[in-house]
């Protein structure tokens, strides 16, 4: 339906690998389609894969942002504390998160219902532009309009990841810059908690 308003509320995490392969966890315990986790990888060459769980999941994550290759695959989410274990199809991944940064803690004091308005993300689309690649709202795929709201965030201190039996190195910057859709996730690993709204327009019905 045009017009309408589809929210996310979970985490987002985006890593960069020794191997120059960029990685974007998407961690989605409330949304419009039940409970899920979605990862993004994008290698040295540019190629976009999307590993989703399922099929109805993949064509709304796919018409919203651009991929070449869209696998269906299981995905796994698992978290204790401070470590987090992805297992999606051929992707074993491990984090371990830092702290709640200065910026965290001042995120996490803003109310949820201003932190989901459009109205805030355009404010903190201004200094999220110093960021290289960092966007907080704008044009998605199917002509739809997309913003987030970052309610906390951490950095990823440690990672391991192996894709298809084959280690990607260790941890490093997510640079350069993902672009499955509008803005990259932050430079530096992070883990953002975030609530994402994407708005439907009469070409996204």
């Amino acid at each position: 339906m045009a017009g309408e308003r589809l929210r996310f509320d979970g985490w987002i995490a985006g890593v960069g690998t020794s191997s120059g392969t960029r990685l974007v966890v998407g961690h989605w315990p409330r949304s419009p389609f039940g409970a899920f986790s979605d990862v993004m990888v994008q290698r040295p060459g540019g190629e976009r894969v999307l590993l989703a769980p399922s099929r109805r999941v993949a064509e709304f994550v796919s018409a919203t942002y651009h991929f070449e290759r869209i696998d269906v695959v299981p995905v796994a989410v698992t978290v204790s504390g401070a470590e987090w274990h992805v297992e999606a199809g051929g992707l074993d991944l491990w984090m371990r998160t830092g702290r709640r940064s200065a910026l965290g803690l001042a995120l996490s004091a803003v109310p949820a219902p201003l932190a989901r308005s459009r109205t805030w993300a355009a404010l903190c689309d201004v200094p999220a532009r110093l960021m290289p690649g960092v966007r907080t709202l704008g044009s998605a795929g199917s002509g739809r309009r997309e913003w987030y709201g970052a309610r906390g965030l951490w950095s990823v201190r440690e990672a391991r990841a192996v894709l298809d039996g084959t280690s990607l190195g260790g941890l490093a910057p997510l640079d350069p810059p993902v672009d499955f859709g509008f803005g990259s996730a932050p430079r530096r690993p992070s883990l953002v908690r975030v609530t994402t709204t994407v708005e439907l327009t009469a070409t996204a019905r």
